[in-house]
């Protein structure tokens, strides 16, 4: 049999994928950022064609907008998802039972780990490994888990997913998976992530009591997010400026708080905690800037949701980000605070330069599409499929 009948009959014949999807969350707070945002959107932008795969989706959250998908089937498991041992649990011992059930013919474990025992291909998400490079901010037990089976799972799927490039490498090197089972899918930028009309902007101002111009960080309250670092920048700044921190807390931020009190900035920072998503457009649209100072990112995704709002921005020059900011946004050295606060008095003092990084921003935010987040998440189970 030739090789394009061999894969128009596994298209034919190999069409249920099931998707892992439990950190999927419907709770305001830390856990509805980053992943549970990619993985909502990559559900969403999956190709709804007639002739797609059957999506097998288990899940506690789901809306309209996903029950709406013709091809998606949707599971609700009775574990509790938010119990990190429950959900282990799940995946390791339910999931094979009903992939067997449903006779499904690909697993895709959307969050760094695939069952053991199982003998359906997979296909698994890493994120990134900010729990190998930094391994002293994680608790041991949640490390060594991590560690442990993050390694395994690559090892063992057939194609493995990352969120940039940086992250592909990553994977490649502390797991020599090999670069051609490697996968990156780059995250999208939702349409509610533009500019707003001044008058929209200017009432959101004045119902948050928002002064004219502020410094944003969005983001959840955790080490790698490297606050304090922005603090100490904030200190070397005039007194007018402030500092909002949106995000909600995650673990270990008792230094932001005690870099707060020691450089007596209480006055100028300011903690929203977590913020709706339908919010968030209008916070990116009322800052003078974003500035994001993470020691280590998959991706970044705050950095091109700012810039599709038209707001500037500066970033670490680590990891992911130079990819997420291209040529539009300034980099800095994320252990270097007197170049940050060069950077944000730049951008502040400089109106012809803001205007620029503004044009350049919308320009670099349009490469990032979901809907060909989807497509690519799709070519990528066809690949596994056929185990190219």
């Amino acid at each position: 049999m030739s090789r394009q009948l061999q894969a128009n009959s596994l298209n034919q014949a190999a069409r249920r994928i099931g998707i892992n999807a439990h950190l999927l969350s419907g709770k305001a707070g830390y856990r509805r950022a980053g992943i549970h945002q990619y993985i909502y959107q990559v559900l969403r932008h999956l190709p709804d064609t007639p002739d797609a795969p059957d999506y097998f989706v288990f899940t506690q959250y789901a809306d309209e907008a996903l029950r709406q998908q013709r091809r998606m089937q949707l599971y609700a498991s009775r574990w509790r998802a938010e119990n990190r041992l429950a959900r282990i649990l799940w995946e390791q011992v339910s999931w094979p039972l009903l992939a067997a059930r449903h006779k499904l013919d690909l697993l895709h474990s959307m969050a760094f780990v695939t069952p053991v025992l199982t003998r359906t291909p997979a296909v698994v998400t890493v994120y990134d490994l900010s729990f190998l490079h930094y391994p002293d901010r994680f608790p041991p037990l949640q490390r060594l888990y991590l560690s442990s089976q993050t390694r395994r799972s690559c090892q063992q799927a057939r194609r493995v997913i990352t969120i940039s490039e940086s992250s592909r490498q990553d994977v490649h090197q502390f797991f020599h998976t090999p670069l051609t089972h490697i996968d990156a899918v780059v995250p999208g930028v939702d349409a509610s992530y533009r500019p707003r009309p001044p008058a929209e902007v200017a009432a959101f101002r004045q119902q948050r009591n928002l002064p004219d111009r502020f410094i944003l960080h969005v983001g959840t309250l955790q080490p790698r997010k490297n606050i304090p670092t922005l603090i100490a920048a904030l200190a070397r700044l005039p007194d007018e400026i402030p500092l909002i921190l949106v995000g909600g807390k995650g673990w270990l931020y008792d230094d932001i708080f005690a870099r707060i009190t020691q450089l007596g900035l209480q006055k100028r920072v300011h903690f929203t905690g977590y913020v709706a998503d339908a919010d968030l457009p209008l916070w990116y649209n009322a800052a003078a800037l974003l500035v994001f100072p993470s020691l280590y990112e998959g991706f970044g995704l705050p950095v091109v949701e700012a810039m599709a709002c038209g707001t500037p921005v500066v970033a670490a020059n680590t990891s992911s980000l130079p990819e997420a900011a291209g040529d539009a946004g300034l980099l800095f050295d994320p252990h270097d605070a007197a170049q940050l606060a060069e950077r944000i008095t730049a951008v502040l003092t400089n109106p012809d330069l803001a205007a620029a990084m503004r044009e350049k921003g919308l320009q670099q935010a349009s490469r990032f599409s979901w809907a060909r987040a989807g497509q690519e998440t799709a070519a990528v189970y066809q690949r596994a499929l056929r185990n190219l």
